[in-house]
């Protein structure tokens, strides 16, 4: 359960990103600290599918010659190769009210932290000339936007990750993770990556649990997507860091609980563990991956991992 003080819930809460701004720089960095590349782009030369043909250039290799060309059009034209498919990387980012949650010993908030991540994923993408598409999980003055490439896309990406505000409660809606999630569901073409952002909390909590929510995501791996999760949590949502008796509230689905941080502690974790158990097996029937990661861990390891973790179901 997303923990806050007990007082009245705001519409909306703006990105805290503490030590995590500015965005466009710290993604930079980041990035600049990982494999630039979680696989290659498309190339022109040797490959197994056609790619089209191009006027010959002097030191073009003769063995792609064009014969034919030559005696149907009399130029010189070379034939080339596609060594893979074009795989864009869909940003899927979690903006719902449970995300603006930071607690003592976190560098800023969850949103602020998956917005850290997702720049720094898009960084690496677009230097291997790889398209990045983003759409949003609840939120407010969110900004979609299709799958592209090029020098403007990583500003308007930072652009608008930097204007969202954590906002909606999504625990009692049943059809908002799909209806969120059909954009992708329509643009993302074969062989493109879609990576959640999530704290994968109170997305479903009152109308089937996460099983819901996870059977609205795993679709999105039809038509030879890849699928990998990241869950994002406060140290403290991750330990329940509260000593003596506590009153936590909610911040998606107004459950108050009071408790003995310690007596409950060991419960508490196990209820987590299984909530990730379930997105964990469920990404992996369907080939994905499911990682996890608090706001104090250091966001170039976490972008790593997932850069790894893409390679590794792609092979």
């Amino acid at each position: 359960m997303p923990l806050s003080s007990d007082r009245a819930p705001r519409a909306a809460f703006p990105i805290d990103w503490g030590g995590l701004a500015p965005l466009r720089l710290k993604s930079r960095a980041v990035a600049e600290g990982v494999y630039a590349g979680m696989h290659r782009s498309i190339r022109k030369g040797a490959g197994v599918e056609f790619g089209g043909q191009r006027p010959y250039v002097p030191g073009d290799d003769l063995r792609f010659f064009d014969r034919r060309a030559l005696l149907r059009h009399d130029r010189l034209m070379v034939r080339e190769f596609e060594t893979e498919t074009d795989r864009a990387l869909w940003l899927c980012v979690d903006a719902t009210a449970s995300m603006s949650y930071r607690g003592r010993r976190a560098p800023g908030a969850k949103l602020a932290y998956a917005a850290l991540v997702a720049a720094a994923m898009a960084r690496v993408a677009l230097a291997t000339g790889d398209p990045v598409g983003l759409a949003w999980l609840g939120g407010a003055g969110t900004h979609g936007l299709p799958a592209m490439a090029g020098r403007e896309a990583f500003e308007r990406i930072v652009g608008a990750l930097e204007a969202t505000s954590a906002a909606q409660d999504w625990s009692g809606d049943a059809g908002a993770i799909e209806r969120a999630l059909a954009p992708i569901a329509k643009k993302a073409r074969r062989g493109a990556v879609v990576l959640l952002l999530s704290d994968l909390l109170d997305l479903a909590s009152e109308s089937g649990g996460p099983d819901r929510a996870l059977a609205a995501f795993t679709p999105l791996s039809t038509g030879g997507r890849t699928l990998i999760a990241l869950q994002v949590l406060d140290p403290t949502e991750a330990d329940l860091d509260f000593d003596g008796n506590v009153r936590l509230r909610a911040l998606e689905g107004g459950a108050v609980v009071e408790a003995d941080a310690g007596a409950v502690r060991a419960q508490y974790q196990a209820r987590l563990a299984a909530l990730a158990d379930v997105w964990s097996r469920g990404l992996a029937s369907r080939g994905g991956r499911l990682l996890r990661a608090t706001t104090a861990d250091p966001p170039t390891d976490v972008v790593r991992a997932l850069v790894q973790a893409i390679a590794q179901v792609r092979r």
